[in-house]
């Protein structure tokens, strides 16, 4: 057994990987059961079990029993008892309602037993012989246009209405004021210190050495 094989060495705590503190599971306070033993712990109730009844086999109504009123000790009283049921059809009278028949309409000329007066009729406009008819084929007023009165006249000024034009100028686009930051600027104030996290680092990384030459 070489010396190199029996010698202990000792243990770098980050080649241990232990559980996080989420691994542990404390005793719960609530309860009676796995209560935390370091707590104090209140006396716990519970409903009782339902037992058999030796008296199973005993079948009186309880206080709920309902007792018909209309039954006495005498049985049940006379009264007359109604109810309202569906209208039931008669099939035994064969004989017609009033509303069955139905009369002859007494206005028109198709009354066939009645004295009818004259019956008119609005017929369509025929398309010649009619009182609308033209015959002349003369034009109307409305054929002719309206002569300008610039013909005839003296001819008044006349106007017209440009689109809007701008002047030349610089069509960059330029920033705002709600563009600048006047409160973010530490360069001629005093400033607190401002401190980060700095990145982990492995031990078993080597360091860098570099070599001084004078």
């Amino acid at each position: 057994m070489s010396k190199a094989e029996g010698e202990e060495r000792p243990t770098i705590a980050a080649k241990e990987r232990g559980p996080g503190p989420s691994r542990y599971c404390l005793p719960q306070c609530v309860g009676y059961n796995g209560h935390d033993t370091t707590k104090l712990r209140m006396p716990a109730y519970s409903f009782g079990q339902r037992l058999e009844s030796m008296f199973k086999s005993e079948c009186s109504p309880g206080p709920g029993y309902f007792i018909n009123p209309r039954c006495t000790r005498f049985g049940k009283d006379g009264t007359p008892v109604y109810s309202i049921l569906g209208r039931q059809k008669d099939l035994s009278d064969p004989t017609p309602s009033p509303n069955t028949y139905t009369l002859p309409a007494m206005l028109g000329s198709k009354v066939p037993n009645r004295f009818a007066s004259a019956a008119y009729s609005m017929a369509g406009r025929g398309l010649t012989g009619g009182f609308a008819d033209d015959l002349a084929k003369t034009p109307g007023p409305g054929r002719y246009n309206a002569i300008t009165p610039d013909t005839y006249t003296r001819r008044s000024p006349a106007y017209s209405m440009l689109g809007r034009s701008y002047l030349p100028g610089d069509s960059t686009i330029k920033p705002g004021p709600g563009a600048y930051s006047p409160e973010k600027v530490y360069v001629n104030k005093t400033s607190a210190p401002k401190f980060s996290m700095g990145i982990r680092h492995s031990e078993y990384i080597t360091p860098l050495i570099v070599e001084v030459r004078d």
